[in-house]
């Protein structure tokens, strides 16, 4: 990101563009998906059940991904996690891919609980004599970390071949599994770089807490060193809430897309990136440093937010 790095006379910046990974409209959560689902296919599933909020990302993946394995979708869709910031919200972007797709939605309360509808809706389908296989909320858990580690054997290749290896490795962490992944994959891969995480949940402990969960499990059971010392989650950068973007979050996705001809996130990579240009302009890395930022995806939620970003 050539342009991007001039203008913050930072480090060298550059992207791993997970939203450019194809199926649904691309994000990280196909990476996490290729592994979890091959046990809905071992386990003979005909159901595939997650949930999220109206504008969730992993929810038009794991939809996308039913559709393309030719599997039934219903999703538990968070009401009251936060208010609707548009007119658009409920009915664009995401919200308009995962019926697309062929999902059916089903209406439930928040409750802070990030799995329990999730797991009722799943109850419900095998009641009614499907065979449901569940995906946590964000495709965060054990399996999805060991999943995500693979970027990092993307990226260490990648760089490798560029003639450089990064000092760090930002991505926004919100259910933590990409996160967990990025450690584990860099404590294999890359021992030298920094993996560092941006809290865009409000939510920074547990964050850290869920990092710390699932990259110790993915750890023991791929084999490799893990250091609870090594997890950082940077607050701060969340906003007033999750799900609702501040103006460093409105800046960050404008100046991506001005500067890189990049579309981010207000949610996800937007907040990510905002940590990111923070971190630089506090001094934290030199201007000789290569940081690899890591666009998680989610550009179909910049239709739903179009007025809170002033357009």
């Amino acid at each position: 990101m050539q342009r991007l790095s001039t203008f913050l006379g930072g480090p060298r910046l550059w992207v791993k563009r997970e939203d450019a990974t194809g199926l649904g409209f691309g994000g990280n959560k196909l990476r996490k998906l290729d592994y979890v689902l091959r046990q809905a296919v071992e386990t003979n599933a005909d159901t595939l059940v997650s949930g999220g909020v109206v504008q969730s990302n992993s929810q038009r993946q794991v939809a996308a991904s039913a559709a393309r394995l030719g599997l039934e979708c219903h999703l538990a869709v968070y009401r009251g996690r936060l208010e609707p910031p548009t007119p658009d919200y409920e009915t664009s972007g995401n919200a308009l891919l995962v019926r697309l797709y062929g999902a059916f939605v089903h209406a439930v309360p928040w409750t802070g609980d990030r799995n329990r509808a999730i797991d009722e809706l799943a109850d419900r389908l095998r009641a009614d004599g499907r065979r449901p296989f569940v995906v946590p909320y964000g495709v965060s858990n054990v399996m999805g970390a060991i999943a995500y580690a693979s970027a990092i054997v993307e990226i260490a290749q990648q760089s490798a071949a560029l003639g450089f290896e990064p000092s760090a490795i930002v991505a926004c962490s919100g259910s933590a599994g990409t996160q967990a992944g990025l450690v584990v994959g860099a404590a294999a891969c890359l021992p030298h770089t920094r993996v560092v995480g941006i809290d865009i949940d409000a939510e920074p402990e547990r964050v850290r807490r869920d990092v710390i969960t699932f990259a110790e499990g993915a750890a023991d059971q791929i084999g490799v060193p893990f250091d609870a010392s090594a997890i950082e989650v940077v607050a701060g950068h969340a906003g007033p809430a999750y799900g609702i973007p501040d103006a460093a979050t409105i800046e960050a996705v404008k100046l991506a897309g001005r500067l890189e001809a990049m579309a981010l996130d207000p949610v996800y990579s937007g907040k990510g990136l905002a940590g990111l240009i923070e971190l630089i302009r506090a001094r934290r890395w030199r201007s000789d440093e290569h940081v690899v930022f890591v666009n998680t995806g989610g550009a179909p939620a910049l239709f739903a937010y179009r007025q809170t970003l002033g357009f």
